[in-house]
């Protein structure tokens, strides 16, 4: 592994007997983050190394913008809105009550959107989006790169007040995953954050929810870009998780936090630890088990 505070030393006290190569640059190259295991391997390293929020730092903080208090939510018909999923995005309806403006977009409202936000290359990819899922996707990184907010799935129920804690500054906020492949199970947050966690056979990778960010944020730029450029290329039935969903977003941050490093800037984001404790995603909701669950969508 790559130890991050060593090479945070590294930058901000160069020893002219060090090679202009850092290791961290020689172990991800440039596009490492097209590689499945060079991406997750990152993942790992920066989830265990990463400064944490409050500490002090004498690295350039690039300039962010505000973090407004929108909440963004997705549901693609809003005709055929299921009574549990109902029940979850009511339970975010108080933070109206806090200062947030709530936008609820659909299939629809969203194509207007992009419409009215973005070119022709992006109206066209968000109609290549062939699943609902994908659709919501694309739109979040529409709405959130042009106009900052907090983005929420719309089976995540509202616990309390822990989103709070998400706002105390401007910078990119994601959670953090670990797949473990053998089991076929997620491991806990609790679990994920211990040095000696073995990584043989897991992957380490970022969750496209929450997402909350300023507006233009460089990573959400990145998403965008790569999810549109992997939508109108050649492949008729492009897969969801790398193509718009957190295979996605996890490239677009790996890359741009190499070049953070590679500059010598301090990290624009936060990796979340606990968002269970935040909200909790609901499972057992009727729609997991019909073609409205993405993972469902090819077994017809």
């Amino acid at each position: 592994m790559i130890d991050l505070f060593a090479l945070e030393d590294a930058i901000l006290q160069p020893d002219p007997q060090v090679q202009t190569d850092t290791p961290i640059m020689d172990t991800y190259p440039p596009g490492f983050e097209e590689s499945d295991e060079l991406r997750s391997a990152f993942i790992r390293d920066i989830t265990l190394y990463a400064p944490p929020p409050n500490q002090p730092s004498s690295l350039t903080a690039r300039p962010l913008k505000k973090i407004p208090r929108t909440l963004i939510r997705y549901w693609h018909d809003p005709s055929d809105l299921p009574d549990d999923v109902r029940d979850c995005l009511s339970s975010w309806e108080h933070l109206a009550e806090e200062g947030f403006e709530l936008r609820m977009f659909c299939d629809k409202t969203a194509l207007a959107y992009i419409g009215e936000h973005y070119g022709a290359r992006e109206h066209k990819a968000f109609l290549r989006c062939r699943h609902p899922a994908m659709r919501s996707d694309y739109l979040r990184m529409c709405f959130v790169l042009a106009e900052g907010g907090f983005y929420v799935d719309a089976d995540d129920a509202l616990l309390g007040d822990g989103w709070k804690d998400m706002f105390h500054d401007d910078r990119l906020k994601v959670q953090p995953l670990c797949y473990d492949i053998p089991t076929g199970q997620m491991i806990s947050a609790a679990e994920l954050w211990r040095v000696d966690l073995p990584t043989n056979g897991r992957i380490f990778y970022l969750n496209n929810n929450p997402i909350v960010a300023p507006p233009g944020h460089p990573v959400l730029q990145r998403a965008l870009t790569r999810a549109t450029n992997r939508l109108l290329g050649f492949d008729p039935l492009p897969e969801i998780q790398s193509t718009t969903g957190p295979g996605n977003f996890t490239a677009a941050l790996a890359a741009h936090a190499r070049d953070l490093l590679a500059a010598g800037d301090r990290f624009d984001f936060e990796l979340l630890r606990d968002w269970g404790a935040i909200a909790e995603t609901r499972w057992h909701l009727s729609y997991r088990g019909d073609s409205r669950n993405w993972r469902n969508m090819d077994s017809n």
